[in-house]
């Protein structure tokens, strides 16, 4: 994630002020000493960090904070608030026309990820309202841009308008949008070019393009890699279109962060949408809340399980509930379920979304290598069929013969049918409602703490009722 560096700072800030006892006024001007520079360094725009710093400031030192107990907390819980306020406050939706096709804009430099987004985001709303986009391939310059735009719809089953790169843009745009009326498309994505740097030229197409489509939504797409570099371009966009909101890509990557941390505050336009990955399914709805828990090292368990909802499949969960109940997960279970936690994301930012988890130490250290996953399903497709139905099978014969057809030791083999145990285990304890050993410590007794158990209460809730629908189903067939 982005912030790892900025994170890490403003824990160990936080964590000085937690061993103190009563907290001081000369306490806090420490800590907001080196949440300056732990802000300065991610770089996050300078006079957003001075309005920061000065509102935690006034509201830290007043004495119904300093003087109770609990003054510590109560700081933490300002920065918190306040950062929060800096990313925007709450998430703020597309805006969606009354009337079909709600019209998208997209604007941004060359290489910030335009394109990417734009099927990222059609492909989220056609899977999640059932809606029927059209993307409109206005970007005549670059060079593949419009073989881009064609490989992604057709990978998403969602339809391209294109003229070629002898027409302007904005008749591609006029014909693209007549061509919507007509087939009543409900939304209208208009992929327009950029540049290497910010020019007349380009800014007047967009402003013809703007003129013409009267769009709903003009979205900016910054690259959150270039740090300070965003905020500058994001000034310059809002000028000349009147930027109606902004989505930071990259935040997966290497960087600072500082971008996303001033767009808002600079440009006091909203930043609605996040991308946090290559794939076409790594896009999230930006919620400024779940933002500054990350970064404070919090956690967001809410962004988790929406991630695991997202590829939740009501049947499945019926029938996995089921083979808990009845005791026989196995092992074809135990890969498909992989399969599924792989494909939310990368384990280690998983793991990081759980309240608690950052102060684990070594976690910073820990990586999960895709050839891991591959190995554990060589070991698993190796075995009989009847084997992983039935992993009470695996004596150290089979073992041996398991390791030797999938390329492993046999102390690997072991570790994983382990894993499996171990997995089934906690599996089981969920379905009947329970928190496995150790979670709940990694909560914490604050806030942030009670939020991510009543949402594994909540998930554990869905797995009970899925395991009681399961059962109905299996009596009536009986009957």
């Amino acid at each position: 994630m982005a912030f790892e560096s900025l994170t890490e700072r403003l824990q160990g800030a936080m964590k000085k002020l937690r061993r103190k006892g009563k907290i001081t006024e000369a306490d806090v001007k420490e800590m907001m000493r080196e949440i300056r520079l732990a802000l300065l360094e991610a770089d996050v725009n300078f006079k957003v960090v001075k309005d920061f710093t000065k509102r935690v400031s006034d509201r830290a030192v007043g004495e119904e904070v300093l003087e109770t107990l609990t003054s510590a907390q109560q700081i933490v819980k300002i920065v918190d608030e306040e950062l929060t306020a800096t990313l925007g406050g709450e998430a703020v939706p597309l805006n969606k026309s009354p009337k079909i096709p709600t019209i998208v804009m997209m604007s941004g430099l060359q290489g910030a990820g335009k394109t990417t987004f734009v099927g990222k985001l059609a492909g989220q709303l056609k899977k999640n309202e059932n809606a029927r986009p059209l993307l409109i391939a206005g970007d005549v310059y670059r060079p593949a841009a419009i073989e881009q735009l064609k490989v992604i719809g057709e990978q998403l089953d969602i339809p391209v308008f294109e003229m070629g790169t002898e027409v302007s843009p904005v008749e591609i745009v006029r014909q693209g949008l007549e061509l919507a009326a007509q087939q009543k498309n409900d939304y209208v994505f208009i992929d327009t070019a950029g540049r290497l740097h910010i020019d007349d030229v380009l800014m007047n197409e967009l402003k013809e393009i703007k003129a013409l489509a009267d769009p709903d939504e003009i979205l900016l797409v910054v690259d959150a890699m270039t740090g300070q570099d965003a905020v500058n371009v994001a000034e310059s966009f809002n000028e000349q279109l009147d930027i109606t909101g902004v989505v930071v890509t990259k935040l997966d990557g290497d960087t600072r962060g500082g971008a996303a941390l001033s767009i808002r505050a600079v440009t006091g336009k909203p930043i609605k949408f996040a991308g946090t990955g290559e794939k076409l399914t790594d896009l999230e709805v930006f919620h400024p809340d779940r933002m500054s828990s990350r970064i404070l090292g919090m956690g967001d368990l809410l962004t988790l399980i929406e991630k695991a909802q997202a590829d939740f499949d009501e049947q499945k969960a019926e029938e996995l509930a089921m083979k808990m109940k009845e005791n026989s997960f196995d092992f074809n279970d135990f890969i498909e379920q992989l399969d599924q936690v792989m494909g939310m994301g990368p384990i280690e930012d998983l793991l990081k979304m759980i309240p608690g988890m950052s102060e684990v130490p070594g976690l910073d250290q820990f990586k999960v290598d895709p050839k891991d996953v591959a190995r554990k399903r060589a070991i698993v497709m190796s075995m009989t069929p009847a084997e992983r139905e039935n992993p009470d099978l695996l004596n150290p014969s089979r073992r041996r013969r398991i390791a030797a057809g999938s390329g492993n030791s046999v102390v690997e083999v072991n570790r994983m049918i382990k894993q499996f145990n171990e997995s089934k285990k906690m599996m089981q304890q969920m379905t009947n409602g329970n928190m496995p050993a150790g979670m709940d410590q990694m909560f914490g007794s604050g806030i942030k703490g009670k939020m991510g158990k009543m949402a594994f209460n909540s998930m554990a809730r869905k797995q009970q009722n899925a395991k009681k629908k399961a059962l109905k189903k299996a009596k009536k067939k009986k009957k």
